[in-house]
């Protein structure tokens, strides 16, 4: 499959590439196409031809074949095994709110390598019941069974003032990357990955991106 450099050693604009190119592969593959070039994923993708050409090299061992390209199953197989999508992880679940209960019910994570096996809240109304097929349990259970599961990725759905101490609970169970939904900033080890997804940031990047849109059209 793929070559073995290290995931450490690529930017992480490279790195952040390689979903939108599986989405489009496996599209492409559905649709019965077997081979694709570097030219046709760049203009699909609206990117530079040659920036496509050097992000499938450093994860493919497989160079494309003049006028008929690259075959796409190779590719495919090559960016799941670069991002370990090959091998499905799973994680655990602190919030079953609403964004918690979005979060468990999109059936999509399994296709990225991501499996939630429980959720925690410390509602009594949501212990004990089940969302998607995951169970939510006591939170003060949190430390104790995620290391009893052996999980090592926790995701934080839970207010900002509750955040850091559902880290600090994750990190004590043996997780070893958290994805924090929560607006807030977290201070882990460094031994601890974690990707913080910032919603109001995002809208107001949107939102400001819109308005220049706008402008442009008065």
């Amino acid at each position: 499959m793929g070559n073995n450099k290290e995931i450490a050693n690529i930017s992480r604009a490279t790195i952040g590439r390689m979903p939108s190119y599986l989405r489009f592969l496996k599209e492409k593959e559905l649709a019965g196409e077997r081979t694709i070039s570097s030219t046709a994923i760049a203009e699909e993708l609206n990117l530079n031809a040659v920036q496509v050409r050097k992000d499938l090299a450093v994860i493919s061992s497989v160079a494309g074949k003049p006028k008929l390209g690259f075959e796409i199953a190779d590719l495919i197989a090559d960016i799941n095994c670069f991002l370990g999508y090959d091998n499905v992880t799973d994680a655990v679940l602190v919030g079953a709110g609403g964004l918690g209960r979005a979060l468990v019910g999109y059936g999509g994570f399994k296709n990225y390598g991501l499996n939630i096996v429980a959720a925690f809240d410390s509602s009594p109304e949501l212990i004990g019941k089940s969302f998607g097929g995951v169970q939510v349990f006591d939170a003060a259970e949190t430390s104790r069974l995620v290391r009893r599961l052996n999980v090592l990725i926790g995701i934080i759905a839970v207010p900002k003032e509750a955040a850091q101490q559902v880290a600090d609970e994750l990190v004590e169970g043996g997780v070893r990357a958290i994805w924090n939904f929560a607006p807030t900033h977290l201070v882990l080890p460094q031994k601890v990955a974690v990707k913080n997804e910032d919603m109001a940031a995002s809208l107001a990047i949107l939102s400001k991106r819109l308005a220049v849109i706008l402008n442009s059209e008065k």
